[in-house]
């Protein structure tokens, strides 16, 4: 998913500045010296994994099944015409053979066609159901590093390595099933 993308290529500018060399301090930086708090989140993982996320995964599949079912349906048919046609080749006129391999391509482009379309139909409609809740969840990350005073909170696909104590995924998944994206956000401890 693109937003996914965007979010890891932002994550990976932010660890950037974070750990360029400080030229000036500011009030919101932590104290040369201070060790900085950083901690991640698999975004994907808790987008899907929320109540709302799984909702959407269903309401997606439950959709798109009969559509693939059908999708799949028609290729098996296709390639049972091509097989016909392979095994009429040397019995039929080299006009027929030819007719029919046309009019076989034809519908093959066609199934093609309805296959990416198919495709890009999906992309919008899961783009559609998850960004909302790629959104509370951006909100609850924001509220969790307020909240317990972390400097960084990076994108776990964008990292090589993370030790699991670093992980809020999980937490992240309970405050949002817990309505936490909604409410303000707590005083700093």
């Amino acid at each position: 998913m693109d937003s996914f993308r965007r979010l890891a290529t932002a994550s990976i500018v932010a660890l950037s500045l974070a750990l360029a060399p400080l030229t000036s301090a500011r009030a919101d930086q932590p104290a040369a010296g201070a060790p900085m708090k950083v901690a991640v989140v698999d975004v994907q993982r808790a987008v899907t994994q929320t109540e709302d996320g799984l909702r959407a995964q269903a309401a997606l599949k439950k959709l798109f099944d009969s559509r693939q079912q059908d999708l799949n349906r028609k290729q098996t048919e296709l390639q049972k015409q091509k097989e016909d046609i392979d095994k009429q080749a040397k019995v039929i006129s080299k006009e027929a053979y030819q007719k029919r391999m046309e009019d076989w391509q034809k519908q093959m482009m066609d199934l093609q066609q309805v296959l990416v379309e198919a495709d890009k139909e999906l992309q919008k409609r899961q783009k559609e159901a998850t960004d909302p809740i790629v959104e509370k969840v951006m909100q609850i990350i924001k509220r969790l590093a307020t909240r317990d005073g972390y400097d960084l909170i990076v994108d776990k696909q964008a990292a090589a390595f993370v030790r699991s104590d670093l992980d809020l995924t999980d937490q992240c998944i309970q405050l949002y099933n817990n309505g936490g994206a909604s409410s303000a956000p707590d005083a700093k401890k």
